[in-house]
């Protein structure tokens, strides 16, 4: 009794520290952290896990021979707080950790952040295998905008944004408040593409993933704009995956299987099935 004691209490600290490559290999289990309700990225229905980074990570797991298990994760204030509840520190309550973060930023100079007294800030964790590039978007309806070449007509027509996003700090903050008064704000992206069905709003803006996702099955007047945002600052990025960084070999293998995945179609299928717009990463290109 003693012995199978001690090999549960051994099972549980391995599972809330961390595991290597060949821990994983071992045990054939993979815990893999998705943001919760997130579609189409991450989301539950009728019980079970759906989304992009699901069945990216499913296909993963099946690479490695593993069974997967996800992890939903709540988004903390910031990408940091975010790595380090899931990675590194572990869970407030629980103290577990993941074996991969998914939907992570996959920038050198991100990765490479310094704090006020030039410590890396990302020290803990490694980050690889950039699988999308993203950008901004806006969806419109066509009864009610002609089309939308400059953000200009934003200052005759309503907009919504998702609260305290990129988004909806430019359109209240760029162009000397000019599209102040017409940006309306609202929980999620969702949402706000509910007010426009409601023609409460004549467009929308948000993650390009996003609203394209959106759009699926919506009315034939609901079009995707095809403007730039001036000012805006970064107009597209890649975002990535992350581990903690003492485990680097599963990263390789994992990048491996990404690397497999993108060039061989699959990544672009996987968003395709949810009406979300895919775009490769140029760190794939010849």
């Amino acid at each position: 009794m003693l012995l199978i004691a001690l090999l549960v209490v051994s099972a549980i600290s391995s599972l809330a520290q961390g595991r290597t490559y060949d821990d994983i290999i071992e045990t054939k289990q993979l815990i893999v952290s998705v943001y919760r309700d997130f579609a189409p990225f991450s989301f539950e229905k009728d019980g079970k896990a759906h989304g992009i980074d699901v069945d990216i990570a499913k296909q993963i797991a099946k690479s490695l021979n593993v069974e997967l298990t996800v992890r939903f994760t709540t988004a903390d204030e910031s990408v940091e707080d975010d790595l380090r509840n899931t990675l590194w520190k572990g869970d407030f309550q629980t103290k577990t950790k993941s074996d991969l973060m998914m939907r992570v930023p996959y920038d050198r100079d991100y990765s490479q952040m310094r704090d006020d007294i030039g410590e890396l800030v990302h020290d803990r964790v490694h980050m690889f295998a950039p699988y999308h590039t993203e950008s901004w978007q806006i969806a419109f309806n066509k009864n009610k905008i002609e089309e939308v070449s400059t953000m200009a007509v934003f200052q005759y027509h309503d907009i919504g944004v998702e609260v305290d996003t990129v988004p909806a700090f430019y359109l209240t903050g760029a162009f000397r408040g000019t599209m102040t008064k017409h940006t309306h704000h609202y929980p999620n992206i969702r949402l706000a593409r509910d007010a426009m069905l409601a023609e409460e709003v004549d467009a929308i803006m948000g993650l390009r993933s996003e609203v394209s996702h959106l759009l699926v099955e919506q009315p034939a007047n609901f079009e995707l704009a095809t403007n730039a945002f001036p000012l805006i600052g970064r107009q597209q990025w890649d975002i990535g995956m992350a581990v903690k960084s003492d485990y680097r070999q599963l990263s390789y293998a994992i990048g491996d299987v990404v690397t497999e995945m993108v060039k061989n179609g699959q990544m672009a299928r996987i968003f395709e099935q949810y009406g979300s717009i895919y775009q490769q990463p140029t760190y794939y290109n010849p």
